[in-house]
């Protein structure tokens, strides 16, 4: 009998049989049911004034770096302490306290935005002297009322890795709720891809000789691999894309990110989004699910043990995921059981550039 003729249709909506088709289904109608009522706990958008414009941050020696970050650390805690003001006089007393603390003088803000949930880049760490830069990228339900969580896993990941280090919580975009229709689908990450890059970019400039890493956990795998083919062309170097608790990309494979950098995957033992379809959908508005699992041969990655933590467990103090995360932003091989996959050694110097 005549074998089966290979279907014409792209790959992407090849990968949807009918059961993951009904799941991906089923999970949007009950996101679709679910946000009235999450929607309705969730604050009102507080107002909040335009951001000065900033400078933007050029290259320079290390002391010369240090006063222009120490001045745009100051223009933003004066627009926080505005945005504060702001928020008192809206009646929102908790994102007003919220906005009180991050205004203390010892906290350190590359960009701050409180309009639409709150736009900010914290830095832990020495910016101006660090050899190796993490850039934390959240996933869904990361704002300036959910941020605590956020800064908590970035001081824990900058003190894991020690002196000669920065760590930068990069909520450069509008998450998404976990439990709505947005989180099914790829459109806030792809309106999230130019922010990230002209992040990068004014980064790269200002630290071209830095070790600079992508952190991307959950929907934030999504939002790096989508901004990933875009880097190369604009000159942004990166040594590394770590995607972990990813329900997929929105891509099929490493080679779709068009990187030279290490890209890694991995997630924890007892993380629910194992249990996402991985799979997409076409629809005649948008596109539902993010296809292959980026830990899956197919996709091609570097696998890492990420241990038996759950979807908010990688930057753990003590954890395996949090030890191998940074491991991988210092160039080291990560340690432990790995599961099943492509795993090895990082690639040459010369081709740790994105």
């Amino acid at each position: 009998m005549a074998s089966r003729p290979r279907s014409s249709r792209p790959r992407s909506h090849r990968l949807l049989g009918s059961r993951p088709r009904r799941a991906l289904l089923a999970a949007l109608v009950t996101a679709s049911v679910a946000v009235p009522v999450s929607g309705a706990a969730r604050p009102a958008d507080v107002p909040a004034p335009v951001p000065v414009r900033l400078a933007p941050l050029t290259a320079a020696a290390p002391a010369v770096l240090g006063a222009a970050l120490d001045s745009r650390y100051a223009a933003n805690r004066t627009g926080i302490r505005a945005a504060e003001r702001m928020a008192a006089r809206h009646g929102d007393r908790r994102r007003a306290a919220s906005l009180h603390t991050m205004a203390d003088a010892g906290r350190h803000f590359l960009s701050f935005d409180g309009r639409d949930g709150g736009r900010t880049a914290e830095v832990f760490g020495d910016l101006a002297d660090a050899e190796r830069i993490a850039v934390l990228v959240p996933g869904s339900d990361t704002g300036l009322d959910h941020y605590e969580r956020f800064r908590t896993g970035a001081m824990v990941l900058q003190r894991e890795l020690g002196d000669g280090a920065a760590v930068i919580a990069w909520l450069g975009y509008k998450t998404p709720g976990t439990v709505s229709p947005e989180a099914l689908t790829p459109g806030r990450a792809h309106d999230a891809v130019p922010q990230l890059r002209d992040f990068l970019g004014e980064l790269s400039v200002a630290r071209p000789t830095a070790r600079t890493t992508l952190l991307c956990h959950s929907y934030g795998s999504a939002v790096c691999a989508l901004a990933a083919p875009g880097l190369r062309a604009v000159g942004i170097a990166l040594h590394g894309i770590v995607l972990y608790g990813s329900p997929g990309t929105g891509v099929d494979s490493v080679g779709d990110l068009r990187t030279t950098a290490a890209v890694w995957a991995g997630r924890g033992a007892d993380d629910w989004i194992a249990g996402v379809p991985h799979a997409r959908l076409q629809l005649p508005f948008t596109t539902l699910g993010f296809g292959t699992d980026p830990l899956s041969k197919e996709f091609g990655a570097r696998i890492f043990d990420a241990g038996a933590g759950g979807h908010s467990d990688y930057l753990r103090p003590g954890s395996v995921s949090l030890r191998n995360l940074a491991r991988i932003v210092s160039g080291e091989t990560p340690t432990g059981r790995t599961p099943p996959g492509p795993v090895g050694q990082l690639p040459p110097e010369d081709g740790r550039h994105a």
